[in-house]
């Protein structure tokens, strides 16, 4: 697991050493134990190393055996000792046991069809120094991060976007189009990112710079997909012993290191199981961390103590508070480089932080609900969908009706008149009413004209891409291939920008590609019954675990924000927000904000999701865009901003 940063010019640049070093001290945490550096008329590239695989002799930059290819690389290749014999037949020669080595040798054997040799995550960079061609990639989930920056004259590339506004050819610029998708799910999910001219090399895909032609060319193609849900035939028993045998090779798989390792244990069913098989495939005690907090509500870290105690593992846990939450955020909001869309990634953070004391490694249980259908939204956008479907075949007056009198009725609880319009009798009969605003957008359509004073363009364009292209496919197939498109590629980056702060490399077993492919022909029935989730998954690991762990409500990673944005303490938030000298003052209606937290602050209204990502967003903007990042350098509980009165 590593740092990896560099970039190529069409002509020779001045001073890249300079350059390059400033790129890479950028991501120094991501490798503090080596760093190196390539040179020549086009091609710099960088690196910053956590050794984890041959620690004496896996230095990078690294090249083949006559220096003609050179390669940056971060991530893990897990069956790189099966590749190799096939490549020292073929007449490489090794100097290391790196998997490093193993993809330059692929790739100079097979090119870019190497990639489907290989079984990780990864994203590297190979210069072909005597045909000037540069051949980028990244994984097929989107498990290690690549941005690039490419004007036509210099190819700028890293793990993280602040390697690439190291370099002098970029500058920090909001890319204004995609702030209604900011504003609507919390990310962007597609390749565009909220600085102007940087962007996301996707995941599955690869780009090729040719340098060669008089007109140098930037191809970008994809290599990988997971393939149209077909359900397979066996029987349930057969597809259940095949999801276990499919855990099990997974796990011992991302076993392979040369250093410590342990696990993150939440209690759920997930990272129970990947702890659970991890025990019985090691010999020796095995460490796992876990975060919580002091409102129990909130809090998984008595389940996940149950789990630890019922398997054996040496354990630890951590609990956050509003202030260590709030004063740690701007800090996190600069190593995800942009703001964060979800509140657990700060805590994750914490937990990442308790585990880096004692190891380098840590499994997770990341991607097992994109592929089995755990999120409790999924189930209930089939029954709104089927519920709609009937109701559709009424009148239009009869059910406007009948809306109506709902949404007014004083005989129903105000609770209950909220849930009544998230479902078929309060939206229309379409992925983006029912599913989309309902499970996904904080900002409306409507609220964010208010807010931005223009009309979103394109709120829905990244998700329905990925929903019709399997238009064959059931809904739920439909959803699970569009949440892996977008969704967890979101979450997949804030498992590696948090534990890389914390210098420590995070694997997810679940994600696999082998194992998603599988996950295809597991037919819907095996992966939502009733109203048991991720139905597969639980049976195949039943006598792992206690059955009350493995058939426990989901918690989601939770966080207290809600009751901690009505906390007194939270008044500096408040002031931060209404800021007029803050980021967002020149980005949205200050009239629009101000009424969104008084409704917020007397009860009227639960705005926590859109507080959460504007605050992210002010923050963002000072930090990178405004050139006022030392006013959150205390945290922002912590901040003295000018006072502004708030009605708490």
């Amino acid at each position: 697991m590593c740092g990896i940063a560099g970039y190529v010019s069409v002509t020779p640049s001045s001073d890249p050493e300079s350059v390059l070093k400033r790129m890479t001290d950028a991501i120094a945490h991501r490798g503090p134990d080596d760093s190196g550096y390539y040179h020549d008329a086009h091609a710099h590239l960088g690196h910053r190393r956590l050794s984890i695989i041959d620690l004496a002799a896996g230095h990078q930059p690294m090249a083949n055996e006559t220096g003609s290819h050179w390669i940056v690389y971060n991530g893990e290749i897990f069956n790189h000792l099966e590749v190799r014999p096939q490549l020292e037949q073929a007449g490489h020669r090794y100097r290391t046991h790196c998997d490093t080595e193993t993809i330059l040798h692929a790739y100079e054997e097979f090119g870019p069809a190497s990639i489907d040799l290989f079984r990780g995550m990864f994203a590297y960079a190979i210069w072909d120094r005597e045909k000037r061609r540069l051949f980028c990639v990244r994984d097929r989930l989107g498990i290690k991060p690549f941005y690039y920056f490419w004007n036509g004259r210099v190819f700028i590339f890293g793990s993280e976007v602040k390697a690439l506004l190291a370099h002098p050819a970029v500058s920090a610029e909001l890319e204004d189009q995609v702030l209604p998708e900011y504003l609507a799910f919390g990310y962007v999910g597609e390749e565009r990112t909220l600085f102007r001219g940087i962007r996301k090399l996707m995941p599955g895909h690869f780009a090729t710079l040719d340098l060669s032609h008089p007109e140098p060319s930037l191809e970008i193609r994809q290599y990988w997909d997971s393939p149209p849900a077909v359900p397979s035939n066996a029987s349930e028993t057969e597809l259940i012993r095949e999801t276990r045998r499919r855990l099990e090779e997974t796990v011992r798989m991302r076993l392979m290191s040369d250093v410590p390792l342990g696990l993150f244990l939440s209690g759920g069913v997930d990272s129970s199981a990947i702890a659970a098989l991890t025990r019985r495939l090691t010999d020796g005690p095995v460490k796992t961390f876990s975060v919580g907090y002091a409102e129990e509500q909130f809090s998984e870290l008595s389940y996940a103590a149950q789990v630890a105690s019922a398997i054996g593992t040496d354990h630890h846990e951590i609990r956050v508070g509003i202030d260590d939450f709030f004063d740690e955020l701007p800090k996190l909001i600069y190593h995800e480089d942009e703001p964060i869309a979800w509140p657990s990634s700060v805590s994750l953070f914490f937990v990442s932080r308790l585990a880096s004391a004692q190891v380098k490694v840590v499994l997770t249980g990341e991607g097992s609900d994109e592929i089995f259908g755990g999120y409790e939204r999924y189930r209930w956008n089939l029954i709104n969908t089927r519920a709609a479907k009937a109701y559709g075949v009424l009148p239009v007056f009869l059910r406007a009706g009948l809306s109506n009198r709902l949404q007014a009725s004083s005989l129903l609880s105000a609770s209950l008149r909220r849930k009544l319009r998230h479902s078929f009798l309060g939206r229309q009969a379409t992925v983006e009413s029912l599913f989309l605003d309902n499970f996904y957008c904080a900002f409306s359509r409507e609220e964010q004209n208010s807010l931005l004073g223009s009309k979103p363009e394109a709120v829905y364009g990244s998700y329905l891409r990925y929903w019709q292209a399997r238009e064959g496919n059931s809904p739920l197939a439909r959803m699970l291939y569009a949440d892996q498109k977008t969704y967890l590629v979101e979450l997949l980056m804030k498992q590696d920008q948090m534990s890389m702060a914390c210098s420590i490399e995070s694997r997810v077993p679940l994600l696999d590609h082998k194992l998603v492919e599988f996950s295809t022909t597991i037919p819907d029935s095996l992966k939502i019954r009733g109203g048991v989730q991720k139905y597969i998954l639980k049976r195949a690991v039943e006598d792992l675990l206690p059955r009350e762990i493995v058939y426990r409500k989901k918690m989601g990673f939770p966080t207290p924000i809600r009751q901690w944005l009505l906390d007194r303490r939270a008044e500096p938030l408040y002031r931060a927000l209404r800021d007029s000298h803050g980021f967002i003052a020149s980005v949205v209606d200050r009239t629009a904000l101000e009424s969104l937290i008084n409704r917020h602050l007397s009860r009227h209204e639960d705005a926590t999701d859109r507080l959460w990502r504007l605050l992210n967003l002010q923050v963002w903007g000072d930090l990178f865009l405004t050139g006022r990042r030392e006013r959150w350098e205390s945290g922002i509980l912590s901040t003295s901003l000018e006072a502004v009165p708030t009605p708490i």
